[in-house]
């Protein structure tokens, strides 16, 4: 079964699978033992929470005559020829006959040895995907066993498809796992690291059964492997998985909760001067808001608070207050934005604000060359600059604060955890600990809140500033893209200004501003009167910023853009959008785009442009936002629909990259998670460290900063 020495076999081993090495196993060498670390496996344990992504059905097999074309299918069959063939490409096609029928077998990357093994008489129980050929059914790369080789009957459990790499096919990783099953099962080695209370009062199922179960899951179960079918085995993983990673946050912010923060309290006269000078009153959840902020500003621990609110609902604002509490402190505060437009609206806004208060406001991005970059860096390290906007640059090496009170951080859902934590530790070597305030516009389902933002307290605006108008949103297909433009046109005419958002199904930020260009062009010749302008993710940001600010004064009637203007611009006389090809948009990202118009007293119109044909799942997406624009209704439809690693960005990866949980599907869970993650801090830390190694792994870095 296995090459394990006999003291590693002995039950009462103190030894566990943690400290196994695979290369214990059978058919585990060097290569393989580097290729298995290369996903990250280490040990056995390692080998038996690999957790398989998906399942096939190879417990029977069926004769050719019944193949149906586009299904993974088992056959069995005598090779009745097999030739090298020459064309287009050079290929080994086989012929394999059973008693109702023939098929082809087509290999495209073959050896010798693969022909000799595969010759006239050879028995072969094959599996693969069927597809139509020309001389009827055909699967192209099918996996085989000789009947020599392979069990007489098949197998009597479904077959797992187990994440890998190059090199490690299929076949050998799941014989390695499966020697690993076998060790459990017989010697049930495994350590349970969840107390019994825990276990017991939720009924979870054992976990010796619960890794059987899961990598051997019995034929039957095939259909149980549905979203929302129960399944205990499957249950049992994705509880510990949660658990963990809630685990993980939570001790984050328990240590956060260990060190002393500088405490903003009194009367702030500079609030009282902003607010004085702002032309409009604070909203209540503005209001209610702050106060949550004050109430941790005042605090001797670090704030570690989330600030949630639908577009244009004025988070700015209260960051602005936030600030100001710091500054007056005579602390210094960063503000990180996840672009660079983003970061020169803040700058803008914070220094139209600031200044008149006798506060300076500094810029800093990677962008930043020569002799301006060197004083930025001057006047942060003296403490003259005493609130700093930018990008990610604002936690690189050289740069460094002389009392950083405050860290805001907007766009929360485009940064991980770690980035977050490395601007943290700026302030370490002042022996500061800032407090930190991070930012929202796309509002995060609950799920999402007890999972990925379980260090963070949660504070939500739950009100738009008065005046503010519902954006009516249109579907129309690209077959109108006439009329859309002559709506265009009539909008223009009567004062209000509109965007143009150009966006490509390709990743490449060079084609998308090309499209955006030639999109551009061609509007511009369409509608002669109307004063067209570009701004794309390539322009320089002084280019940016005279863009935008021209778009602001109404020097510019059409703004033509790629998805750069998804935050932070705010145009009140633009009341009219099209997003073209929204289809390939998340819905958090259309209804960002969205909250761009609708910010004035006019009635405000969004056309989602889509191209035919429309999936199903495109036209249930573009309906959602055409029904709501409630961007908590959007939020949560979003995780339904796209998951969680998607909505959150790949940022985030590092913490919701679940192998068996799934957010939406194990909802459920989460309230009985939360409150088994702080039985377990209070009442078993003991476990804490084995939980996260086993879940975790390499990422362990997150729960000990």
């Amino acid at each position: 079964m296995m090459s394990l020495s006999r003291q590693d076999r002995t039950p009462n081993s103190n030894r566990g699978l943690d400290s196994v090495p695979p290369s214990r196993l059978k058919g585990v060498g060097p290569s393989i033992e580097k290729k298995l670390a290369a996903i990250g496996i280490f040990s056995v344990q390692d080998l038996l929470f690999h957790l398989p992504l998906r399942y096939e059905d190879r417990t029977k097999v069926t004769l050719a005559a019944r193949a149906r074309v586009g299904e993974y299918m088992q056959f069995e069959g005598e090779i009745t020829s097999c030739d090298i063939q020459f064309g287009k490409r050079r290929s080994l096609r086989c012929s394999l006959r059973d008693s109702s029928g023939s098929m082809t077998l087509r290999f495209f990357h073959f050896s010798a040895a693969q022909k000799d093994s595969l010759a006239v008489g050879t028995q072969l129980r094959i599996y693969g995907e069927v597809k139509h050929g020309r001389a009827g059914f055909e699967i192209f790369h099918p996996e085989y066993k000789a009947l020599a080789q392979a069990k007489q009957i098949p197998s009597d459990t479904l077959t797992p498809i187990y994440p890998t790499t190059e090199g490690l096919l299929q076949p050998r990783l799941r014989s390695i796992i499966s020697q690993a099953v076998d060790l459990v099962i017989a010697n049930t080695a495994i350590e349970d690291y969840l107390p019994n209370e825990i276990i017991q009062k939720l009924g979870l199922t054992n976990l010796t059964e619960a890794i059987k179960h899961i990598h051997r899951p019995p034929a039957d179960a095939f259909g149980a492997w549905d979203r929302e079918a129960p399944n205990p085995g499957r249950d049992r993983l994705a509880f510990e998985e949660l658990l963990t990673h809630r685990i993980s946050l939570r001790r984050l912010r328990n240590d956060s909760d260990s060190h002393a923060a500088p405490q903003f309290v009194g009367e702030c006269q500079l609030i009282r001067g902003f607010l004085a000078q702002l032309p409009f009153d604070l909203t209540g959840g503005q209001r209610r808001a702050f106060s949550d902020i004050e109430h941790d500003l005042a605090r001797p621990t670090p704030m570690l608070r989330l600030l949630q609110g639908d577009v244009g609902s004025g988070k700015t604002v209260v960051a602005a207050l936030s600030a100001l509490r710091a500054i007056d402190a005579g602390y210094q505060v960063a503000i990180m934005a996840p672009t660079e437009i983003l970061a020169e609206q803040h700058a803008i806004n914070f220094k139209n604000w600031f200044e008149p208060l006798g506060i300076e406001v500094g810029w800093h991005s990677g962008k930043q060359k020569g002799k301006p970059r060197a004083e930025q860096l001057a006047r942060v390290a003296s403490g003259e600059c005493q609130i700093l906007v930018g990008t990610h640059a604002l936690f690189q090496d050289e740069l460094e604060y002389r009392k950083l009170g405050l860290i805001i951080i907007d766009e929360q859902h485009r940064f991980g955890v770690q980035q977050r934590l490395a601007l943290r530790e700026k302030a370490a070597s002042m022996n500061i600990n800032p407090h930190q305030l991070v930012m929202t516009a796309t509002p995060i389902p609950r799920t999402l809140a007890m999972s990925a933002y379980a260090d963070l307290d949660n504070s939500i605006i739950d009100e738009l500033p008065p005046g503010r108008t519902p954006v009516n949103t249109l579907i129309v297909s690209n077959e109108r893209r006439g009329e859309v433009i002559e709506r265009i046109a009539a909008a223009c005419e009567e004062n209000s200004q509109a965007y143009w958002v150009c966006t490509l199904i390709d990743e490449s930020e060079v084609l998308q501003c090309q499209a955006a260009e030639v999109t551009a062009a061609q509007l511009a010749e369409h509608l002669p009167k109307v004063r067209v302008g570009l701004v794309h993710g390539r322009m320089k940001p002084a280019e940016k910023a005279q863009v935008m600010a021209s778009f602001k004064a109404a020097e510019i009637d059409l703004l033509v853009a790629t998805t750069v203007i998804e935050v932070g611009v705010d145009v009140p006389n633009a009341s009219l959008m099209v997003i073209e090809n929204p289809e390939r948009l998340g819905l958090a990202q259309l209804h960002q785009l969205r909250g761009r118009v609708g910010r004035g007293s006019v009635k405000s119109h969004c056309i989602l442009l889509y191209q035919t044909p429309l999936s199903r799942n495109g036209k249930e997406r573009l309906s959602v936002m055409r029904e709501s624009n409630d961007g908590f209704f959007i939020a949560e439809k979003d995780l339904e629909l796209r998951g969680p690693g998607q909505v959150l960005g790949t940022a985030q990866t590092g913490l919701m990259q679940f192998r068996i949980a799934d957010i939406t599907r194990d909802a459920n869970m989460l309230d009985d998670v939360k409150n088994a993650a702080d039985f377990v801090l209070s009442h078993h830390p003991q476990i804490v460290d084995s939980l996260i190694r086993r879940w975790l792994g390499e990422n362990i870095h997150y729960a000990n900063v």
